[in-house]
């Protein structure tokens, strides 16, 4: 579903990141883990199409990847540490405004019941954002992922502000989309989130990849 070939990233003089090849099969989860400045951040941009490598090259569903690319924009649904709201949309008019602009019809509204059911806000789909907990808000970000179509998912650092509870039913979500032939590549501090749902791990330190295999693999080092 995705690969990427030897792919790095410069600004200027500075190298964040070394090149990296990796691919991502449908069906398929795999975690990167480092500390922040390790280029995760930075590989998950090119993934997605929202930053161009200054060497290598992306491919998604077979097709050379390009952020104006209308069926990558389709298809690839990005779950990042912020996003903007409108302050004057409730959550579930947010949520309906994701899907009907991806195209999902007539089956919108139930989209995004299903949604607020799934992350636990169904009882704050009236609410307005700036309400929310930060949890909570964190918990509408991968909801407006889940109310559009997606062969893949590209989420940076999603466990950030969620309770124990709240982390389990991520780890079930992402192992459900894995299920369904979702693609899934993810940043993230914590391992037992990788554990969980990772079938490959990638370990960057500096711009290079440090270790790559099974989470038992990986962790059995001691990384």
């Amino acid at each position: 579903m995705l690969s990427l070939d030897g792919v790095s990233r410069s600004y200027g003089d500075r190298v964040v990141l070394h090149p990296v090849s990796l691919d991502v099969a449908a069906g398929e989860c795999v975690a990167l883990l480092g500390i922040n400045g390790s280029g995760k951040s930075t590989l998950l941009r090119i993934a997605a199409g929202r930053d161009k490598p200054s060497s290598g090259s992306v491919t998604f569903d077979g097709h050379v990847l390009d952020e104006e690319d209308l069926h990558a924009r389709a298809r690839i649904a990005v779950v990042g540490d912020v996003a903007a709201t409108y302050p004057d949309l409730t959550v579930r008019e947010h949520l309906m405004l994701v899907a009907v602009s991806h195209g999902v019809g007539d089956e919108a509204a139930a989209w995004v019941d299903w949604a607020l059911e799934d992350r636990h806000l169904a009882d704050k789909a009236d609410a307005l954002p700036s309400s929310l907990s930060s949890g909570q808000h964190q918990a509408m970000l991968l909801a407006s992922a889940l109310v559009r179509p997606r062969d893949l998912l590209v989420l940076d650092e999603p466990e950030q502000r969620l309770d124990p509870g709240a982390r389990g039913r991520l780890a079930d979500r992402l192992s459900a989309e894995r299920a369904d032939g979702t693609a899934v590549l993810l940043a993230t501090h914590h391992r037992e989130l990788a554990r969980a749902v990772a079938d490959r791990v990638v370990v960057l330190e500096d711009g290079r990849v440090l270790a790559e295999g099974t989470p038992d693999d990986v962790f059995a080092d001691g990384r």
